[in-house]
């Protein structure tokens, strides 16, 4: 079932700059979709259209079947939303700012529940302002689960955590799409994304210049081997060599040019001193698309 379909959706500020520029998805119930893009691409523009915060200029925008702007009273008590910052009073203790937020949802979470989520519990006490920064996102991400939302919007969600406290929020995440939860995230943790989204898109300028899953959008870009040969030998595969003598071969088949380069050394008795072979990763084809889409 699809619950988030964006066609067509262009965003325009005053004075006319078009920070989001016809773009199209679909996210599916249970789905993680990931938005990346450098900054200033338009993911947060667009998130704002989808979360129902600004109409679009063009286009068109449904979540959970209705228009979130137009009919945001139904869509609200079925979301949740995880801004890149909170902006709590500084003075309320942790308890009080999560059960003030309580109070304006239907049938909230308990305080004590939505607290043990992000593991703040211990610090229910403590005033927000004496939080460090990770805490304030933790709390952030404790509120937006308050509602038991079907549709959970993080933009930013892990900025400023410990690793530790990173991979918990990661394993939060997992568990909701596990209970059917639709997630939309916006990340420069491109790990993040590699290892959470079910499908993800990539904006340059306002505009989708990648989309797929993750194997699909990385699968485009070949994958590396690299080694240290000894000078003046002829190489089997066509390679870059740096000024450190460090060989790059770049192969749309690892398997079969890995393969390919241990018979040739084999046969020749050449030591490939430091081999290094791995697939593209998420972050060299965001670098990759960025740079083609410059």
């Amino acid at each position: 079932m699809t619950v988030i379909e964006v066609s067509g959706l262009t965003r325009r500020y005053s004075g006319g700059f078009e920070a989001v520029r016809g773009i199209s998805f679909e996210v599916e119930r249970g789905e993680m979709f990931a938005l990346l893009g450098t900054n200033g691409a338009g993911k947060t523009s667009t998130v704002e259209v989808v979360e129902g915060l600004s109409s679009p200029a063009a286009g068109s925008v449904s979540v959970l079947g209705h228009d979130p702007f137009r009919e945001r009273s139904l869509v609200r008590p079925r979301i949740g939303v995880m801004l890149q910052e909170g902006g709590f009073p500084p003075d309320l203790t942790v308890a009080e700012a999560t059960k003030m937020w309580a109070g304006t949802l239907t049938s909230p979470r308990p305080v004590d529940e939505a607290l043990s989520l992000v593991d703040l519990t211990h610090r229910a006490s403590v005033r927000v302002k004496q939080l460090s920064g990770g805490e304030r996102r933790r709390l952030d991400l404790a509120l937006a689960l308050l509602g038991k939302p079907e549709v959970l919007f993080l933009d930013e969600p892990t900025t400023g955590l410990d690793p530790e406290s990173r991979r918990n929020t990661w394993e939060l995440i997992r568990a909701l799409l596990h209970e059917g939860v639709t997630v939309l995230l916006t990340t420069h943790y491109l790990e993040e994304a590699q290892t959470l989204a079910d499908r993800l898109a990539i904006m340059h300028r306002g505009r989708i210049v990648a989309q797929g899953t993750v194997s699909e959008v990385v699968d485009a870009y070949p994958s590396r081997i690299s080694f240290v040969a000894p000078r003046g030998v002829a190489l089997p595969v066509v390679a870059d060599t740096d000024a450190a003598g460090r060989v790059t071969v770049r192969t749309n088949n690892l398997q079969e040019t890995l393969h390919e380069l241990l018979a040739w050394a084999h046969v020749n008795s050449v030591e490939l001193s430091g081999l290094d072979a791995r697939s593209a990763s998420l972050e060299e084809a965001f670098l990759a698309i960025a740079e083609e889409a410059a």
